[in-house]
């Protein structure tokens, strides 16, 4: 999708020498606490803290954005990035058999004047508190489903599962701002 929209150079990230000359970081979804455990594993974790706190541009879909939050209702003691000030809660949507889609409206300004974003929740997340600094771009019943504080974009959903790339475009002007203010 990233290719899609236009980025440049897109690589995977598997070993802690990879995790140098990024323009950004995509964290994805899958299994948080696999991620988790292959980050500490891999002796990345600290590296990724330490580009959070540097300002590296970072998205997170799903598992990315458990990986992302400060806080995890479920599971205090999960090591995660927590650069994003957020709390959420683990599959809180339910299990496999329970995952959706659905369209959502959004006030922000990228969203607002296109059809609504098409979401697709699989055994998602919930964002269940915003912490100070962090923007709800798109909700869903009430509850945050896209949000962004400085250089952090997450979502509960998969975007990248859908034709409409219009997340992942913002993701990169966020990362094209980042490159400006740096030159």
């Amino acid at each position: 999708m990233l290719r899609r929209c236009g980025a440049g150079k897109v690589v995977g990230i598997r070993l802690a020498e990879d995790l140098h000359d990024l323009d950004a970081l995509v964290i994805p979804g899958g299994e948080s606490t696999v991620i988790s455990k292959l980050l500490v594993e891999q002796n990345m974790m600290k590296r990724v803290k330490a580009l959070a706190k540097e300002g590296l541009p970072m998205f997170g879909t799903c598992a990315g954005c458990i990986m992302l939050a400060t806080d995890i209702q479920q599971r205090p003691e999960q090591p995660r990035i927590g650069a994003l000030n957020v709390t959420v809660d683990r599959n809180a949507y339910g299990s496999q058999i329970d995952s959706f889609e659905t369209k959502v409206k959004s006030e922000y300004k990228a969203f607002v004047h296109g059809p609504p974003l098409h979401v697709v929740h699989i055994r998602a997340p919930a964002i269940v508190d915003v912490g100070q600094g962090v923007e709800v771009l798109a909700k869903h019943n009430d509850r945050p489903i896209l949000v962004r504080q400085g250089g952090m974009l997450a979502c509960t959903f998969h975007p990248e599962l859908t034709n409409d790339s219009r997340v992942h475009q913002l993701f990169l002007e966020m990362v094209q701002e980042r490159k400006q203010a740096l030159a």
